[in-house]
């Protein structure tokens, strides 16, 4: 009689995903393709949850604050975290910059109960990776400071323009934190000052770091593992919904050219350019540089905000590549290969190679298949569907039986 009853599960059986039930070996016995076939999937699922016909904060001022105490030497993410947290945020500021070429990025770091500006807010990702670097060979001492670092970043960035996003991204790796203050007060006035906070945990949840996100509106995650660590980095290169507090303005903006002179030509005389113009780097004068359209000051690089009339300089390139934050790509169509005739003959519209997943994706206009990988791709960083950009739509059923 016992062997009859249906077996019983124990009650928290019932809701725990069996993810190893879904991965099954290949012909040559490996799991990587089912292994990377639930990334790919997990990764268009966030892609597809994201809010649609939301006011995003399109000009971003976002700083950039590290942990440099002593917990950062400690060695569950290989070599240490303090190693892979630097080559993290080195291909973070490069993603950062490509999906939002027309915002600026500033690097803190705080450790010693102290905090310290490695860079100003700019639009150069060489010189915040070169600044990011050279903090492997600092040493990491004793505790952060959550309160010295938040109040450092907001001295800059309450003075931005009322349109534009103020961010905060703290990468913390400690659970403790020593302020010289009320850190209450601070998070009172980050708040008013609408600056979103957000905070990506090394070790554990911490109530204030919790406090601090929920309050000013931003995120607060814990890493898993480095690829997790890496995700949750990505996820801050979308520009986020724009606060009630965010001011619709039109906006002034200039297009400097980069005037390079020649011998032949020396229009421009040798200046210094306003961007280092009361740093301690030892420029030489140059004549070389962004010259502001409407008070001639220069400038190495843009974006930036000129410190003289207050114009905001950047390129038409700049401009043109945040046009599809306004206007996204829609979310193709999950449809079955078996739906199509000649299903061992289609192939995918982006990389030509032939389709044998059980599950392929439809654009909605043009109608023209893909696969995972270029559907992934497509949205994540070409933001334009190929079949649509060259005009050739995918023939119907009917045209197919027609020309049979």
């Amino acid at each position: 009689m016992a062997d009859e009853e249906p077996e019983k599960t124990y009650t928290w059986e019932g809701d725990y995903e069996r993810t190893w039930e879904a991965i099954k070996e290949d012909e040559q016995g490996s799991l990587q393709a089912t292994v990377d076939d639930i990334i790919h999937r997990a990764k268009r699922k966030r892609l597809t949850d994201r809010p649609v016909n939301v006011r995003l904060g399109m000009m971003r001022h976002l700083f950039l604050a590290l942990d440099m105490s002593q917990a950062m030497q400690i060695q569950d993410l290989k070599p240490d975290r303090l190693t892979t947290t630097v080559k993290l945020l080195e291909k973070f500021i490069d993603e950062y910059f490509d999906q939002n070429p027309i915002s600026q990025i500033g690097v803190l770091t705080t450790s010693n109960m102290r905090a310290e500006k490695l860079t100003e807010l700019g639009g150069n990702p060489k010189r915040h990776i070169t600044a990011l670097q050279a903090c492997k060979d600092k040493p990491c001492v004793k505790e952060p400071s959550l309160q010295n670092v938040l109040e450092l970043a907001m001295s800059t960035l309450r003075h931005m323009p009322s349109h534009a996003s103020r961010e905060i991204l703290i990468v913390m790796g400690s659970l403790t934190t020593c302020d010289p203050g009320n850190i209450y007060n601070t998070i009172k006035t980050l708040k008013e000052a609408n600056i979103r906070c957000s905070v990506i945990g090394l070790a554990a949840e911490v109530r204030i770091c919790r406090k601090l996100c929920e309050d000013t509106n931003g995120t607060y995650s814990v890493i898993l593992d480095e690829t997790h660590f890496k995700e949750l980095l990505m996820e801050h290169t979308t520009p986020p919904p724009a606060t009630a507090n965010t001011e619709p303005s039109p906006i002034k903006m200039g297009f400097p050219q980069h005037v390079l002179n020649t011998e032949k030509d020396k229009t421009e005389q040798p200046s210094m350019c306003m961007c280092h113009l009361n740093s301690k780097d030892d420029k030489k004068l140059s004549a070389v540089g962004y010259f502001c359209p409407q008070c001639r000051s220069k400038y190495c690089e843009l974006p930036i905000e000129c410190k003289v009339c207050g114009l905001t300089l950047v390129s038409a390139p700049h401009l043109a590549r945040s046009f599809h934050h306004l206007f996204p790509l829609d979310d193709f169509v999950e449809v079955q290969r078996s739906d199509f005739e000649n299903e061992d003959s289609l192939f995918c519209q982006a990389c030509q190679s032939h389709l044998t997943a059980e599950n392929v994706y439809q654009c909605p206009k043009c109608s023209n298949l893909y696969c995972l990988d270029c559907e992934l791709f497509i949205h994540e960083s070409l933001h334009s569907c190929p079949g649509c950009a060259s005009g050739r739509p995918r023939p119907s059923q009917t045209e197919h039986m027609e020309v049979d």
